[in-house]
C-alpha cells in the first residue's frame, strides 16, 4: 500500500479487552507500526521510543497502535512490562499484515523465515495512507514519524 491509497476498514482484538475498528477511530491521524515480535530487543526499543513520544502525538491529535502477530496474552505482558500508553493489536491471522504487505521472507541465523518487515504507516481520519516507511531502522524512527505528524 502506498501514499493516498485508502485502507480497507478492519477490526482486530487489542490490549485492554477491546476491539480496534479503523472506521471507529476518532483521531486526526493514526500511526500503525508493524513490528516482528514482542519482547525482542529492536521491537522493545522501537515501542519504548513511541511510548516516550506518545504525549506529543496526542497533542497533535494522533493515535498510536503497535501491530504484530503475537497473541493478546503476549501483547498484554509486553504492554504492562514497558508501561505503553497505547494499545497493541493482535494480528494472529495476518489479515492486517497481508493488507499492508508487510510479511516478507527474511534471513535469520542463516535460515529463511517468514516474518513482519518493520514498517510504519500514518493514516488520516478517513483511512488514507499519508506516509509509509518500510524496512524501518529503529534508531530515530519514532522521532521521524513525529516530525512528519507535525506537518499535518
Amino acid at each position: 500500500m502506498e501514499k493516498k491509497e485508502k485502507v480497507e476498514d478492519f477490526s482486530l482484538p487489542c490490549t485492554g479487552g477491546k476491539t480496534f475498528q479503523l472506521s471507529a477511530a476518532e483521531h486526526k491521524f493514526l500511526v500503525l507500526y508493524f513490528y516482528p515480535k514482542d519482547n525482542t530487543p529492536g521491537c522493545t526499543t522501537e515501542s519504548i521510543q513511541f511510548r516516550d513520544l506518545h504525549p506529543q502525538f496526542v497533542k497533535l491529535g494522533g493515535g498510536i497502535y503497535g501491530v504484530s502477530r503475537d497473541s493478546l496474552k503476549s501483547h498484554e505482558g509486553f504492554k504492562a512490562k514497558h508501561d505503553f500508553p497505547f494499545d497493541l493489536l493482535a494480528d494472529t491471522e495476518e489479515k492486517l499484515c497481508s493488507q499492508f504487505g508487510v510479511i516478507k521472507m527474511k534471513n535469520m541465523y542463516g535460515k529463511q523465515v517468514r516474518g513482519i518487515e518493520r514498517s510504519t504507516f500514518v493514516l488520516d481520519r478517513h483511512g488514507a495512507i499519508l506516509r509509509a516507511w518500510r524496512g524501518v531502522k529503529v534508531p530515530g524512527h519514532a522521532q521521524e514519524v513525529l516530525d512528519f505528524a507535525k506537518t499535518l
